[in-house]
C-alpha cells in the first residue's frame, strides 16, 4: 500500500507516518520510484505498536525508539522484548518515608521467595509494590498489607488469562502492542471490576440482599 493507504488503515496521519519514519521508529517502506515507497501490513502492525507506545503507554518518542529497538534486536528472546514492553506501563510513585520503605523492601522480596516468583528485584512493579505496602503500614493499614500473599495468589489467574491472551497474538509486535495496552487499561479494567465485585459483596455482607450467583 502507499502511505495513504497506510495512513487511512491506521489512522495515523501521513505527516506523523513520515516523522515516524524520520525517527527511526517505522522502517522504511520498498522504493517503488522517486520519493515513492511501498508498505505492508508489518508497517501497519508496526504502527499500532508505536500509537500504544505513545498514546496509551505515554512514552516519549526517545523511550519508544528503545522498545522498538529491543523488539528489532535478535539477540533478545521474547520474554526479555516483552518485559522492556512491560516496563512501559509501570508507574511509581513515591507513597511513604524511607523508613517505610526500606522495610516494606524486605516485605515484598520475602513474599516473592515465598511464591517462588521469577521477577528481577529492579522490576519497577517491585518499587510499586513496595510504595504501596510501606504506605498502607505508614497509615495504619497493616491488616491489608498482611494479606499481601493472598492478593497475590488471588492474581494468579489474571496472570494466566493474560498469557492466553497474549499467546494468542501472532506476531511479536502484536504481542508487544497487547502487552502495553493491555497493562494500561487492563489496570484501569481489574480496578473497575474490583470496585464492582466489592460493591456485590457489600450488599451480601451489610444489606441483607443475596448473595449474587458465581
Amino acid at each position: 500500500m502507499r502511505i495513504g493507504e497506510l495512513s487511512k488503515a491506521s489512522g495515523v496521519s501521513t505527516p506523523t507516518i513520515k516523522y515516524y519514519l524520520r525517527e527511526g521508529l517505522l522502517p522504511k517502506g520498498e522504493a517503488t520510484g522517486h520519493n515513492q515507497a511501498r508498505y505492508d501490513d508489518a508497517h501497519l502492525r508496526r504502527l499500532r505498536l508505536i500509537r500504544a507506545l505513545i498514546e496509551v503507554g505515554g512514552l516519549s518518542i526517545a523511550s519508544a525508539r528503545e522498545v522498538i529497538a529491543a523488539l528489532d534486536d535478535p539477540d533478545l528472546g521474547t520474554h526479555k522484548i516483552l518485559g522492556a514492553a512491560q516496563h512501559t506501563a509501570a508507574r511509581s510513585i513515591a507513597f511513604c518515608d524511607e523508613e517505610s520503605r526500606t522495610a516494606a523492601r524486605a516485605e515484598v522480596a520475602a513474599m516473592l521467595d515465598r511464591l517462588g516468583w521469577r521477577v528481577g528485584r529492579d522490576n519497577p512493579a517491585v518499587s510499586a509494590a513496595v510504595e504501596v505496602v510501606g504506605a498502607l503500614r505508614q497509615l495504619g493499614h497493616g491488616d491489608i498489607a498482611d494479606r499481601l500473599d493472598d492478593y497475590a495468589h488471588a492474581l494468579g489467574p489474571i496472570a494466566e488469562l493474560d498469557m492466553a491472551v497474549l499467546t494468542s497474538r501472532g506476531d511479536i509486535d502484536s504481542m508487544a502492542e497487547t502487552v502495553v495496552v493491555g497493562n494500561v487499561l487492563g489496570d484501569e479494567l481489574i480496578a473497575a471490576l474490583r470496585h464492582l465485585a466489592q460493591t456485590d459483596r457489600s450488599a451480601e455482607f451489610f444489606s441483607g440482599r443475596p448473595a449474587s450467583s458465581r
